[in-house]
Protein backbone atom coordinates (compact mmCIF):
# COMPACT_ATOMS: atom_id res chain seq x y z
CA UNK A 1 0.00 0.00 0.00
CA UNK A 2 1.26 3.48 -0.97
CA UNK A 3 2.30 5.86 2.13
CA UNK A 4 0.88 9.16 2.31
CA UNK A 5 4.60 10.88 1.67
CA UNK A 6 4.71 8.78 -1.42
CA UNK A 7 0.73 9.77 -2.90
CA UNK A 8 2.68 13.54 -2.31
CA UNK A 9 5.33 12.94 -4.25
CA UNK A 10 3.26 11.29 -7.04
CA UNK A 11 0.52 14.43 -7.07
CA UNK A 12 3.39 16.73 -6.97
CA UNK A 13 5.39 15.61 -10.22
CA UNK A 14 2.08 14.94 -11.67
CA UNK A 15 0.69 18.49 -11.31
CA UNK A 16 4.49 19.84 -12.29
CA UNK A 17 4.24 17.40 -15.56
CA UNK A 18 0.41 19.04 -16.53
CA UNK A 19 2.20 22.71 -15.76
CA UNK A 20 5.35 21.90 -18.16
CA UNK A 21 2.71 20.58 -20.72
CA UNK A 22 0.32 23.30 -20.70
CA UNK A 23 3.75 25.79 -21.35
CA UNK A 24 4.80 23.59 -24.49
CA UNK A 25 1.44 24.29 -25.65
CA UNK A 26 1.44 28.13 -25.12
CA UNK A 27 1.40 30.93 -27.36
CA UNK A 28 1.87 34.96 -27.90
CA UNK A 29 -0.47 37.12 -26.21
CA UNK A 30 -2.56 38.35 -29.04
CA UNK A 31 -4.59 41.33 -29.38
CA UNK A 32 -7.57 42.37 -31.86
CA UNK A 33 -9.55 45.91 -32.06
CA UNK A 34 -12.80 46.55 -32.26
CA UNK A 35 -13.46 50.14 -33.14
CA UNK A 36 -16.11 51.85 -35.26
CA UNK A 37 -14.77 53.17 -38.79
CA UNK A 38 -16.05 56.64 -38.87
CA UNK A 39 -17.79 58.50 -35.93
CA UNK A 40 -18.94 61.98 -35.50
CA UNK A 41 -17.18 64.67 -33.95
CA UNK A 42 -17.46 64.91 -30.14
CA UNK A 43 -18.95 61.63 -29.75
CA UNK A 44 -18.16 58.82 -27.70
CA UNK A 45 -15.97 56.34 -28.82
CA UNK A 46 -15.58 52.62 -27.70
CA UNK A 47 -12.73 50.92 -28.13
CA UNK A 48 -12.99 47.12 -27.11
CA UNK A 49 -9.89 44.87 -27.14
CA UNK A 50 -9.41 41.49 -27.10
CA UNK A 51 -6.73 39.66 -25.60
CA UNK A 52 -6.24 35.64 -26.80
CA UNK A 53 -3.91 34.02 -24.94
CA UNK A 54 -3.57 30.10 -24.24
CA UNK A 55 -3.79 29.91 -20.55
CA UNK A 56 -3.35 32.78 -17.62
CA UNK A 57 -2.00 30.60 -14.32
CA UNK A 58 0.80 32.04 -11.92
CA UNK A 59 3.70 30.70 -14.03
CA UNK A 60 2.36 31.59 -17.58
CA UNK A 61 -0.14 34.62 -17.78
CA UNK A 62 -0.73 37.78 -20.01
CA UNK A 63 2.12 40.23 -18.32
CA UNK A 64 0.40 43.26 -19.95
CA UNK A 65 -1.96 45.27 -22.33
CA UNK A 66 -1.83 48.80 -23.65
CA UNK A 67 -3.87 50.85 -26.08
CA UNK A 68 -2.31 54.27 -27.50
CA UNK A 69 -4.28 56.30 -29.79
CA UNK A 70 -2.36 58.77 -32.23
CA UNK A 71 0.83 57.44 -30.06
CA UNK A 72 -0.42 58.19 -26.63
CA UNK A 73 -0.89 55.70 -24.51
CA UNK A 74 -4.73 56.10 -22.99
CA UNK A 75 -5.12 52.43 -20.90
CA UNK A 76 -3.05 50.59 -19.45
CA UNK A 77 -3.14 47.09 -17.55
CA UNK A 78 -0.37 44.86 -15.81
CA UNK A 79 -0.29 41.76 -14.30
CA UNK A 80 1.07 39.45 -12.30
CA UNK A 81 1.21 36.17 -10.78
CA UNK A 82 -1.16 36.94 -8.37
CA UNK A 83 -2.95 39.37 -10.33
CA UNK A 84 -3.88 37.61 -13.07
CA UNK A 85 -6.21 38.63 -16.55
CA UNK A 86 -10.08 36.80 -15.52
CA UNK A 87 -9.73 34.18 -18.29
CA UNK A 88 -7.55 33.27 -21.23
CA UNK A 89 -9.53 35.57 -23.33
CA UNK A 90 -10.89 38.56 -22.22
CA UNK A 91 -11.68 41.99 -23.29
CA UNK A 92 -11.28 45.55 -22.13
CA UNK A 93 -13.36 48.44 -22.93
CA UNK A 94 -12.41 52.33 -23.33
CA UNK A 95 -14.02 55.10 -24.03
CA UNK A 96 -13.10 58.43 -25.65
CA UNK A 97 -14.63 61.16 -27.12
CA UNK A 98 -13.70 61.58 -30.49
CA UNK A 99 -12.12 64.89 -31.51
CA UNK A 100 -9.93 64.49 -34.34
CA UNK A 101 -9.40 61.12 -36.74
CA UNK A 102 -7.92 58.55 -34.38
CA UNK A 103 -4.89 55.88 -35.26
CA UNK A 104 -5.69 53.34 -32.38
CA UNK A 105 -3.09 50.46 -31.47
CA UNK A 106 -2.90 47.82 -28.93
CA UNK A 107 -0.86 44.86 -27.79
CA UNK A 108 -0.15 42.67 -25.02
CA UNK A 109 2.23 40.11 -23.93
CA UNK A 110 2.84 36.65 -22.64
CA UNK A 111 5.46 36.95 -19.25
CA UNK A 112 7.41 34.10 -20.95
CA UNK A 113 6.25 34.54 -24.88
CA UNK A 114 6.31 37.92 -25.60
CA UNK A 115 3.78 39.18 -27.83
CA UNK A 116 2.17 38.25 -31.25
CA UNK A 117 2.50 42.25 -31.89
CA UNK A 118 0.32 45.38 -32.33
CA UNK A 119 -3.15 45.12 -33.48
CA UNK A 120 -4.46 48.66 -35.25
CA UNK A 121 -7.46 50.50 -35.94
CA UNK A 122 -8.36 53.43 -37.88
CA UNK A 123 -11.49 55.88 -36.94
CA UNK A 124 -12.16 58.69 -39.09
CA UNK A 125 -14.12 62.13 -38.06
CA UNK A 126 -17.15 63.11 -40.10
CA UNK A 127 -18.04 66.54 -39.86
Amino acid sequence: MFSRKLFWVFGVLALMILMLSNLAFANKSAVSIQTPTDVQRGSEVVIRVTVTHSDNNPIHHTEWLYVTVNGKEVARWDYSAFNRPEAATFTKEIKLTATDNMDVKAEASCNLHGSAGPAMSKISIKD
